[in-house]
């Protein structure tokens, strides 16, 4: 019977090189997929026995074909989760934040006061000037649709990051119940089958997604399904096994946020999401600021008009109206009525000494334009110490990546070296086969 059980041999050889050229071929077509781990096929040796004169023997007897093996690290998915999850939030934080930087410039607030300042240091040069009178009320008026403009822009920046907030618990819901999904299936699926791994692929990639958004903590059981909670206060379980709970976040009107799950509020500490709701904070804080300056500018504006006199000598009226940076607007019409002279001064006065004052309250180091400029000046720095803390986040993100990769990732040079091999041991076994059948038919053909 030896040239049966050579060909048994070679017979399972030629399968195991198949199975595991198979295998080696659907890692290359994989090698840039982030969301695949490498597989090996186990294999082993095949031992026959038998029983001759009461006694047992056992032979090899080829090559037996085990499962599927996945390259997995449990502990480097936990860093890139992590390390993902931070850069994520600061990503989320530093977008917010670099918009409402740009809604601000692009209204040049700033510079309309610093305009709107000059002209009023013009004015003093000759006070009567009709002309001189006439562009510093539509110096005003620039300023005050200035503010418009901005509290528009601030709004309209601070909407659609609210916008954003709402929409993103869709994606977290949906990569919630791809993940329920996968653990029903996990639990089913045949330990070492190509199946299982393909599951274990999409449970992780569920859970890369989740952590972009939220930051979660996540626990396995013995069938490798993932039990998700929220990383905040206090924490909230997503997902436990085949079922996913519903998240929510809503924006309230004080651009505070409510996240839940199954309506128990929570929060959460990293993500992108807790990168929003932090830049939408700040934006509203930022909202709260401008109309601080524009009211500021309102009421030092018509301070000053109330403690001075118009050209024809009556008492000044105010400069502008409203309470704050999107209702401001100029009410007073004529340049002939600016307040340039002190109280009681008689018309065609050409005293400035109110004007003056008027000025050294605009420039003051508590006035609107300072405030401006430390308001942009404080979120000009808040980005780049975002920006400076987000590389050091990326490069730790980086370090952890490249180790998964390592780990889990496929070498093309590996893989197409055991390609090769697979492929020559497939020709050696193919080979056994044949000289298995000659010896085979020599010996039928022995009289």
């Amino acid at each position: 019977m030896m040239p049966t059980d050579i060909i048994t041999i070679g017979s399972s050889g030629a399968r195991a090189s198949r199975a595991s050229i198979e295998i080696t071929a659907q890692n290359i077509a994989n090698a840039s997929n982030p969301d695949y781990a490498r597989r090996r096929l186990n294999t082993g040796e095949l031992v026959g026995s038998a029983i001759i004169d009461f006694q047992v023997s056992s032979a090899f007897s080829g090559v037996r074909i085990g499962g599927v093996q996945r390259a997995d690290s449990e502990l480097f998915q936990l860093r890139v989760r992590d390390s993902g999850s931070d850069v994520a939030r600061a990503d989320g934080e530093l977008l917010g934040l670099t918009n409402a930087e740009t809604a601000l410039e692009q209204s040049r607030v700033y510079d309309r006061l610093v305009a709107f300042e000059a002209s009023l240091t013009l004015l003093e040069s000759d006070p009567t000037d009709p002309a001189l009178r006439t562009g510093t009320i539509e110096t005003a008026k620039q300023l005050a649709q200035t503010f418009r403009f901005a509290d528009d822009s601030m709004e309209s920046t601070r909407s659609s990051l609210a916008t954003e907030i709402e929409a993103r618990a869709f994606d977290v819901n949906a990569a919630a119940q791809e993940l329920a999904q996968v653990n029903r299936e996990l639990v089913s699926a045949r330990e070492g089958s190509g199946g299982r791994a393909a599951l274990l692929d999409a449970r992780d990639a569920a859970l890369r997604d989740l952590s972009q958004e939220i930051g979660i903590a996540v626990q396995f059981d013995e069938f490798g399904t993932a039990t998700v909670e929220v990383d905040g206060a206090p924490p909230l379980t997503l997902v436990d096994g085949a079922v996913a709970s519903t998240f929510a976040a809503t924006v309230n009107p004080d651009s505070t946020v409510t996240l839940s799950v199954d309506g128990s509020v929570g929060a959460a500490n990293t993500g992108a999401m807790a990168g929003r709701i932090s830049a939408l904070s700040q934006i509203a804080a930022l909202a709260d600021e401008l109309d601080a300056i524009a009211t500021s500018t309102i009421t030092r504006a018509n301070a000053a008009q109330a403690s001075g006199s118009a050209l024809d000598g009556s008492a000044g009226q105010p400069l502008f109206s409203g309470t704050q940076a999107g209702d401001m607007t100029v009410v007073l019409n004529d340049g002939a009525g600016l307040a340039v002279a002190i109280a009681g001064a008689p018309a065609g006065s050409r005293d400035t000494a109110n004007l003056g004052n008027f000025i050294a309250a605009i420039g003051a180091d508590d006035g609107p334009i300072a405030a401006t400029d430390r308001a942009l000046l404080s979120l000009s720095s808040r980005i780049s110490g975002l920006d400076i803390t987000r590389q050091g986040l990326s490069i730790i993100n980086d370090s952890a990546m490249a180790d998964l990769l390592a780990e889990t990732g496929v070498d093309l040079d590996a893989e197409a070296a055991d390609l090769i091999r697979l492929q020559q041991a497939f020709e050696a076994n193919s080979r056994v086969i044949q000289v298995a059948t000659s010896l085979f038919d020599t010996i039928l053909g022995l009289r």
